[in-house]
Parts: structure tokens; C-alpha cells; sequence
């Protein structure tokens, strides 16, 4: 979440801030938050005054009292006192709540780094590989996975609806491989811990990364129990360290975690619904790293690059876009989206968005760390990437190495994961 005192002492940065995001979130929420907490802090001041009031009536009560004395009128004016401090308590309680309610609702600060505009204005930074053209009419890969018997949709759809797909035998050897060796190369060569985390978590959870309140209905709940089943690894993996405070040497923090993603995917509708393309529940493997603030623009450089290695190891043309400030996800302060070419449906797909938050989860979680022995701690920042999700990534696999007799060969770094080179009808 945002930071109070920013708010307080430059709310017309935050207001623009803000405003680049487009839509109507800028000066509305900056003034009725700094209206709340102008009430809330008028009416401590209050409290304070009149406390002091009362205690110093109680002293002259005692005093008046002791000397035989009338204080009848002393007595019923620290009961006034006292009436009017607890009608100041609940002014305060409900400015604490509202400001606590739309603080929880507000969307992070864009980086100023970031360019303006919508999703239009996103910037291409750089690109890899050639996209492939193939000389003979390129299937899709809901065709080529059907007659590979790799893709079961109707089995899905009849189990859960449609957006629940079925990966039938090699297909879901392919897609086993593939998360074990994602996992064993961010382990092994970028120096990540492997997590197994739980796939449901509490609300709490879920606020602190940002998916509630602004993303409840694209989510699932488990209501008897009151948890959210996860969109992402992400959750879990960021709230391991809620409520704590890390030492400075225990920094940079790095896990990596596979994890199947839930999301209801709300108004989605219609849209990129064929095949693989946008479904209900699909697996990732996630990138999240903990860092002092002074490294997290680094970072983000850093962990994109670790994203793009297993592209450039499956020999899959990507190009990396900087999101531009209204397509930033609500919890994002920069963004790079990693898109893939996939021939078959001759578009960029998108099969990673790699995010430093700033401190804004780690605000909500609370999240921090002591910069020196002794010293005052602080909140760290957070960033997390998928490396990569792989419903899009088996749809450029498929797509990029199919062959015109209705096969797919492999890449050879999958050849021994899988025990296969080729997959034939």
C-alpha cells in the first residue's frame, strides 16, 4: 500500500502519480484520504487535550474533596470530558478503518521510468530470435495436440467446464519435464531456493500481495474454510515472511516455486478462449526475491534475464516489453511482459510479466528488514516474475516445431527430460 506520509506531505506527486494510470484513480482518492486523516488527526489532538483536561480535573476533585469541599460541577464536567473522548475514539476508529479500506484499494505508484499511455504505448526493449514462418500451412495447437492425443479439451470441459484443459501422455510428460527443468536451472544456475507451498491461503494472504480487494471476483474461495485457492506462487511465496523483520545479511532473498494458478479470469469471456490460450487453472513455476530498496531496479533487470535464459535455451523467438503506466498490474510499480511467438496462431503471446513492487507489498505485509545492527528497520521491496507459465509456453513449442507431416520435434535441452525426440501422430 502507499505510504501515508508521502500522501501527507506531497499528495499533488501522488496525485499525478496516479493519474497516469488512467481512469478516474488520482485526485479523488488523494483528497478523501487526506480528509479522512485530517479527521482522524484533529480528533487525536482533541483526545490529547481533553485527557490532559480530565486528569487535571481528577487531580483538583481529589484535592477539593479532601478539603471538605464541593465538586460536584468539577465531577460532572470530567464525565463530559470523558462522553466527548470516547465519541473522538470512534471518530478515530472510522477513519482508521476508511483510510486503512481505500489505502487497501489504491494502486501502486508508477516508476517514473515507466511510459505513458495504455497498452498501446508499450515499449518493445529489445527482442530475440527470429520469429518462424513456416513454409506450409501451420496448425494451431489445439489441432496439432488433438491429433498428437496431447490435448484433451472435451475430457476437461466435462469434468470442470470449459477453461480446464487435460494434458493426455506425452503431453503431460511434456509439461512434467519442463517444470522440473525450469525449476532445476533457477535452483542451479540463478541461485533460487525451491519452495512447495500451500495452493490455498488465507485473506490475509491475499491482501498482502494485492489480489484482494480489487481482484475478489476473479478469484476462488473455498467458503467454508475462508481460503482463496492462488492465482500464482507469488501469494504463498511473499507472505512466508510477513510480520518480520530481516537482517540486512540475510538479503537478497530468492525462491523459486512451482505452483498450478487458479483464476476465474472474469469478463475474459469469448476472448483468446481456444485451446490453451486462457484457461481457469494452468501451472507456473515463479521467480520472487526479497531486496533492500537500493537493488531492486537491478533486481528486476536481473530476474527478467533469468526468465528470458529459458526462452533462449528452447530456441523460442520473445521480444520483452516495459508495460506502459495503464497496463501496469495494480500492485506493480515497473513491469517487463515476456511475449512468445507462436506461429500457429501467428500472434505474441505473453508467458511471463516480470514486476518490482517497491515497497508497496511489503506495506501491506509487513515486510522488513534492519539495514544495520541497532538501526531503525525499514521495508524491503518485493518483485516476483513467472519463469516461465506454461500453458503458452507448450503452445510455442508446439506451434515453432511442428513439422509439415503433422509431428513435433523437440528441443534438444528437453530431448533426455522426456525421453523423447520427436512427437509423431
Amino acid at each position: 500500500m502507499l505510504d501515508l506520509r508521502l500522501l501527507r506531505s506531497d499528495p499533488e506527486t501522488v496525485r499525478r502519480a496516479l493519474s497516469r494510470r488512467g481512469g478516474d484513480t488520482g485526485a479523488g482518492v488523494v483528497d478523501e484520504l487526506l480528509a479522512h486523516d485530517e479527521r482522524r488527526r484533529a480528533a487525536i489532538t482533541e483526545v490529547d487535550a481533553l485527557k490532559a483536561e480530565r486528569n487535571e480535573a481528577s487531580r483538583k476533585v481529589g484535592e477539593i474533596k479532601r478539603a471538605g469541599g464541593d465538586a460536584e460541577a468539577l465531577i460532572l464536567r470530567t464525565r463530559a470530558v470523558g462522553e466527548r473522548i470516547s465519541e473522538l475514539d470512534r471518530v478515530v476508529a472510522a477513519s482508521d478503518e476508511a483510510i486503512g479500506d481505500l489505502l487497501l484499494a489504491t494502486p501502486n505508484l508508477p516508476d517514473p521510468a515507466v511510459p505513458e499511455g495504455g497498452v498501446e504505448s508499450n515499449q518493445v526493449m529489445r527482442a530475440w530470435g527470429d520469429p518462424v514462418q513456416h513454409p506450409f500451412a501451420a496448425l494451431p495447437h489445439w489441432e496439432l495436440g488433438e491429433r498428437l492425443g496431447l490435448l484433451d479439451l472435451p475430457g476437461g470441459a466435462s469434468i470442470s467446464g470449459s477453461g480446464f484443459p487435460v494434458l493426455r501422455g506425452r503431453g503431460a510428460r511434456l509439461q512434467r519435464a519442463l517444470i522440473d527443468w525450469m525449476l532445476d536451472i533457477h535452483t542451479e544456475n540463478h541461485g533460487y531456493e525451491e519452495l512447495r507451498v500451500p495452493y490455498l491461503v488465507t485473506r490475509e494472504s491475499m491482501i498482502g500481495t494485492g489480489q484482494l480487494p480489487k481482484f475478489e471476483e476473479e478469484s476462488y474461495l473455498a467458503e467454508r474454510d475462508g481460503l482463496w485457492l492462488i492465482p500464482t506462487a507469488e501469494v504463498p511465496v511473499t507472505n512466508l515472511h510477513r510480520d518480520s523483520i530481516l537482517d540486512a545479511g540475510e538479503l537478497p532473498l530468492r525462491y523459486t516455486a512451482y505452483s498450478p494458478c487458479f483464476r476465474r479470469e472474469a469478463g475474459a469471456a469469448g476472448k483468446d478462449t481456444r485451446g490453451l490460450l486462457r484457461v481457469h487453472q494452468f501451472d507456473k513455476v515463479e521467480l520472487v526475491r526479497l531486496e533492500r530498496p537500493e537493488r531492486s531496479a537491478d533486481a528486476l533487470e536481473e530476474l527478467t534475464a533469468e526468465a528470458e535464459s529459458i526462452l533462449q535455451k528452447l530456441g523460442l523467438a520473445y521480444r520483452v516489453l516495459r508495460l506502459a503506466a495503464g497496463d501496469l498490474g495494480f500492485s506493480a510499480r515497473m513491469t517487463y511482459d515476456l511475449e512468445v511467438w507462436a506461429p500457429g496462431v501467428e500472434r505474441w503471446l505473453e508467458v511471463s510479466s516480470c514486476s518490482n513492487f517497491g515497497d508497496y507489498q511489503a506495506r501491506r505485509t509487513n515486510l522488513r528488514y534492519r539495514p544495520e545492527p541497532g538501526a531503525k528497520p525499514e521495508f524491503l521491496h518485493t518483485l516476483n516474475g513467472s519463469a516461465l507459465a506454461l500453458p503458452r509456453l507448450i503452445v510455442a513449442l508446439l506451434e515453432t516445431y511442428q513439422e509439415e507431416d503433422g509431428s513435433v520435434t523437440l528441443p534438444e535441452v528437453l530431448r533426455d527430460r522426456t525421453g523423447m525426440t520427436r512427437i509423431e501422430p
